[in-house]
Parts: C-alpha cells; structure tokens; sequence
C-alpha cells in the first residue's frame, strides 16, 4: 500500500474524532458556555446536516475539480473549522465552526474513495478502501476517548486545536504526497440525484437509515451528562466509557459485516435493530447504577453501529436494480441519511432532554428505532413480493 494511503487514513481519524468528540463534552462545554443541554446537544445536530448537504450537494457542485485540489480544498477548510471552535469566543461562533467542518466532512468521504482506489491496483482497490477508513474506526476507538480526556483536564477548546493540528498535518500529507492527477470520475450531477430520490424503493432504505442512526443518537448525545447526572460518575471518568463504546463499535462493524454477507442484508439489519431497541431500552433501567450502566454501553456499541454495513449493501444492491446508473449517487446519498437521522435525533433528543429530563432518551431512541425494524421488514416483504412477480410463470395463449 503507498504511503499516500496514510494521509487519508490520518484526515479520516481526524474527521471521526471531531464528529463525535463532542457527545464526550457535552456538559463541561454547555456549563463554559453557559447554555442548556438541548442546546449543547445542537453542536451534534447542526454538524451532521453540515455533512448531510456536503456530501451530496458540495461534491456535485465541485465534480469538474481535480481530485487532489478538492481535498486539499475540503482539508484546510477542515483545519480552518477546528481553529474557529478552538478560538469560538461564544456559542455562536461555535456552531458556526461546527457547520463548516460539518461540511467538510460529507465531502472528504464522497471523494475519499476515489482517491484511495487511484493510488493502487486494480486489485487492491477494496484494501485500500478499508485502509482509509480504519481511521474513522480508530478514532472512536482512541480518537474520542483522548479528545473527551483532554478537553476535560485542559478545557474543551484545547481539544479542536489537537484536531486542527492532526487535520493540518494531514493536509501537509496529502500536499506532498498525493499525486496531482488523480482519476477523475465522472461529475454526479445534481439531477441524477433527484433521480434516485424518485425510486420509492430507495427513498424507504434512506429512512430506515435515518432511523435506525437516529434513535441511538436520540440518547448517545447526551450520554455523558446521563453518566455524570444519573449514574454518578465523575467526569474524567467519562473518557474512559467512551473508550469500552469505541472497542465495542470496532467490534460491532466487523461482526455486523459478516451477518450482513452471511445472511443478507434484511436479516442482519432485523436481528441488530431488535437488539439495538432492546439495549435502549434497558439502558433507561441500568443507567443509575454504575456496574449494570457500563455493561450495557458495551453491547449498545456493537449494536449501535452494526447496521451501517448492512444498510450500505442493501442500498446498493436496491440501487442497480432500481437505479443502475446512479449506484455510487444513492450510496452517498445513505451517508447523507445516517447524518440527517444523527441531526434530528440529537434535536430530538435536546427536546426530551427540556420536557421530560435525560432518562426519558433511551426509552424513546429505542420506540425510534423500532419504527425503522418495522420498516426494515415491511422492505423485505416488498423485496419477496417483487421477486416472486420476476420469477411468476408467463401465461400462455391458445
């Protein structure tokens, strides 16, 4: 693998712990900022839209640019985002800051991809793939935990400086390393988009994304103050449940995967959403007392994260069926989807938070993401009854 591939791998590592980083903060950086959690929890909810419109919106419009001038692009506004939350003299500014590495974000991984297979072999495209986002994996393995420890013994903004400076080196990286001409795919356009927001098929998997994502982060947002207020752990503590949640994840996306290809999407998809529904609602019951509290966040993390490669295979495989020549257009698309169920979950979730109190969001992450186990199996009779209308024996006419 060339080295290049590092660059990518360090710029997604930077990219994971940034995203959620935040979910660790939560109540040193609402109490220094003196405004409520719901409102904290907005730096969660108005980062994920920020990918949400990047990656389709962004990458459409940039599709003419050379590869390599894109990321460096898409890389320093990154750098320059994390420098605007380190310096964020109020809220505001801060959120404004989230927006714009938000943005950032949803391009970095629609281009990434592309990138990596045009520094390799043929063969060895889907390595190289992988290579590149074992960072965003890493970081919520060790990226998130060291950042959640950080900021709370040298205040939050130190954290986004820590970031900037991965970010900046990675964009060193990528300058030196890189080469200038890259394979350049053809422009999505924005009409192709619109295109596969037609197919009725697809449009129903988007929001089983939504969904599923969306109710963990209905309580995954605000599960340090959960921890603080509820459980009764101190904060330093925090960090080091964050790093049992990012083992768990790595753990979780892997098995995921293999029940995925083992058993097909729809099963695999059935059997985590069941599981995931049943975490959150016992973590309603565990979470004030502190053994049965960390116990049941270290099966919530395989579970929480399980779904995205099953969702992201049967997005696919529904695509070259109902939209064959916008395949890669829906696939980003489902990227788009886990960060607009991320945006309205923490939204959610700050709503709960304000009217009933912070134990009242696992209980309903867990009724959200029971809407999306019914969508997912209404998909798969959908998926059974089109099959069996291809494979129907045609009549014959005398």
């Amino acid at each position: 693998m060339p080295i290049a591939l590092l660059a990518l791998t360090l710029s997604a590592f930077a990219i994971g712990t940034t995203e959620f980083v935040i979910v660790g903060l939560l109540p040193t950086m609402a109490a220094d900022l003196a405004v409520s959690l719901p409102s904290a929890g907005l730096l969660v909810s108005l980062y994920a839209l920020g990918v949400a419109i990047g990656a389709p919106v962004l990458t459409a419009l940039t599709g003419r640019w050379p590869r390599k001038r894109l990321l460096l692009a898409v890389m320093s506004l990154f750098v320059l985002g994390n420098l605007m939350a380190w310096q964020a003299p109020n809220y505001a500014t801060l959120i404004s800051a989230r927006v714009l590495t938000g943005l950032a974000h949803g391009v970095f991984f629609s281009i990434g991809s592309t990138i990596a297979t045009g520094l390799v072999a043929k063969e060895k495209a889907a390595s190289a793939i992988a290579l590149m986002f074992t960072g965003l994996t890493v970081s919520l393995v060790t990226g998130v935990p060291l950042g959640t420890y950080i900021g709370q013994l040298l205040g939050w903004q130190s954290t986004f400086l820590i970031v900037a400076i991965l970010g900046l080196l990675a964009l060193l990286g990528s300058a030196l390393l890189i080469p200038a001409k890259l394979q350049q795919p053809a422009p999505s356009k924005l009409s192709e988009q619109l295109s596969v927001l037609a197919q009725p098929r697809l449009l129903l998997v988007f929001a089983i994304t939504a969904l599923g994502y969306g109710g963990t982060f209905t309580a995954f947002t605000f599960l340090a103050p959960i921890l603080e207020q509820i459980t009764g752990f101190q904060a330093s503590a925090t960090g080091l449940i964050m790093l049992v949640y990012g083992a768990s994840v790595a753990v979780g996306n892997i098995w995921g995967g293999k029940l995925a290809d083992r058993h097909g999407p729809v099963t695999a998809l059935t059997v985590i959403f069941a599981g995931l529904a049943a975490i959150l609602l016992l973590f309603s019951v565990s979470a004030p007392h502190p053994v049965a509290a960390v116990a049941t966040i270290l099966v919530w993390g395989a579970f929480a994260f399980g779904n995205v490669p099953g969702l992201q295979v049967y997005v696919v495989k529904l695509a070259e069926r109902y939209a064959p020549k916008a395949v890669d257009v829906a696939s980003g698309l489902n990227i788009a989807a886990f960060n607009v169920g991320i945006a309205l979950g923490s939204w959610g979730g700050g709503l709960v938070v304000a009217d009933m109190g912070l134990l009242h969001t696992p209980w309903i992450g867990a009724v959200v993401v029971l809407v999306a186990l019914m969508l997912t199996r209404l998909s798969g009779r959908l998926d059974r009854h089109s099959l069996a209308l291809v494979n129907k024996p045609c009549g014959h006419f005398m």
